[in-house]
Order: C-alpha cells, then sequence, then structure tokens
C-alpha cells in the first residue's frame, strides 16, 4: 500500500501509518520463520538432553525438564530477540539487518513494533533484561537443585503473564488496529499464537510453583511444630 503522505510502501495496519524510513525486507518469511524455530529448536533439543544426563540432572522428570526446556528457550527469545528490539526499536523499520527483518516480518501481525510504539518499547525491555537473564538463572537453578528455583519460576511466569495480558489488552483497546484483523499467519499466527503461549505456559508454572512452595511451606510449619511439642 501507497502511503500518500510520504511514497513510502510498506504492508503494515493501519494503512495510512506513516513509517517514512521503512525499507522492506530482503529476506522471506520462510527464512526469518526457519531461524527463529531453528534456534529455538536448538535449545530446547540441547536442554532436554542434559536434563536427561544421569548424575545431578538425572532426578528431574519428563514434566521438569519441559518446564527447564521452556526457560531456556524463553532466554534466548527474551534475551536475544527482544534485547535487540530493546536496544534497536528506534532503527528498526530502515535496518536491513537480519533481527532487524525478523522484528519488521512480526511487525506485519503488529505493527506497533514499527512505530516504537510507547507501550511496546517499555514492555520488551522489561521482558527483555529482567525476564531473560532470569530465564537463564531458571535454567541454572533446577539443573543445581537450587533451594530458589521454585521462587525464580513463580517470579518469572507472573511478569511474563503481566506482559501478555497487557499486550493483548492494550491492542483490544485499540480495536485491533494495528493488524489485519482475522489474517491466518499475520493475525491468528503472529499476533494471537505467538503470544497466547505466554498466557497459558506461565499459568501453569505459577500453580506449579505455588504448589511446590505451599509444600515446602507446610513441611516446614510442621516441622517447627513437632519440635515444639518435643520441647
Amino acid at each position: 500500500m501507497m502511503d500518500s503522505a510520504t511514497g513510502v510502501l510498506h504492508p503494515y495496519w493501519p494503512r495510512d501509518l506513516l513509517i517514512p524510513t521503512y525499507v522492506a525486507n530482503d529476506r522471506s518469511m520462510s527464512e526469518i520463520l526457519a531461524f527463529l524455530f531453528s534456534v529455538s529448536g536448538v535449545f530446547l533439543l540441547v536442554t532436554w538432553l542434559i536434563t536427561g544426563q544421569k548424575g545431578t540432572t538425572g532426578r528431574l522428570g519428563t514434566w521438569r525438564r519441559l518446564a527447564v526446556c521452556w526457560f531456556a528457550v524463553c532466554g534466548f527469545i527474551h534475551g536475544v530477540i527482544e534485547g535487540w528490539f530493546s536496544l534497536y526499536y528506534d532503527i528498526i523499520p530502515g535496518d536491513q539487518s537480519f533481527l532487524s527483518q525478523l522484528w519488521k516480518e512480526y511487525s506485519k501481525g503488529d505493527s506497533r513494533y514499527v512505530i516504537a510504539d510507547n507501550f511496546t518499547v517499555c514492555m520488551e525491555t522489561v521482558t527483555a533484561w529482567l525476564w531473560g537473564p532470569f530465564s537463564f538463572w531458571a535454567v541454572f537453578a533446577f539443573l543445581t537443585n537450587k533451594p530458589y528455583r521454585f521462587v525464580l519460576q513463580l517470579i518469572i511466569s507472573l511478569g511474563q503473564l503481566y506482559g501478555a495480558v497487557l499486550y493483548f489488552y492494550t491492542e483490544h483497546r485499540d480495536g485491533y488496529a494495528h493488524s489485519e484483523l482475522g489474517h491466518p499467519i499475520y493475525f491468528w499466527f503472529y499476533f494471537v499464537f505467538m503470544n497466547v503461549l505466554w498466557i497459558i505456559i506461565p499459568l501453569v508454572l505459577i500453580v506449579d510453583a505455588w504448589r511446590q512452595l505451599s509444600a515446602a511451606q507446610t513441611h516446614t510449619d510442621n516441622t517447627k511444630s513437632h519440635k515444639s511439642k518435643r520441647n
């Protein structure tokens, strides 16, 4: 679509969006998605293999191993992909670096990312610099059986859930104006599916952490009760 004010072609919604510095990608959608899912797959596979080794990590069950894999993938996506956006959001529309092109492709599902929308910049910056490192920390904590591992799981998951809810709710209040509503790829896959994961999985992990921490506190209370009775 030709922007009437600047004569710049861009594929984003709303159609009258002004993006004077926009340069079209020279990488295809398949190249960009292949990179994203292949690297995420490598993180998942390597973490799965590590957590399956005998010894320190051999005690982890299938469910726990999957949770650790999730945090490893989150560390990559938050720290690298979203970290890039937090640093270069102001030049992404005209930049041809691979990760900038990834964000320009994703922006077909949410154009707030090519206009440096205040909410997306703030939300992605917090996500990148807090939940990215914390996710890798959680992987380490579970692999080494740290006593605070479920505290980390709870903190990270609450942060992810809060960010995702605000992400959807702010766009809902804008009337889903930044995407082609109903488009099978850009709306349903990019905008909905790739983000709703950060609502569903964190919710499951919050419940899991709640149970684990409650059980630990119950054990501590019972131990104290037994000791007081003996005294």
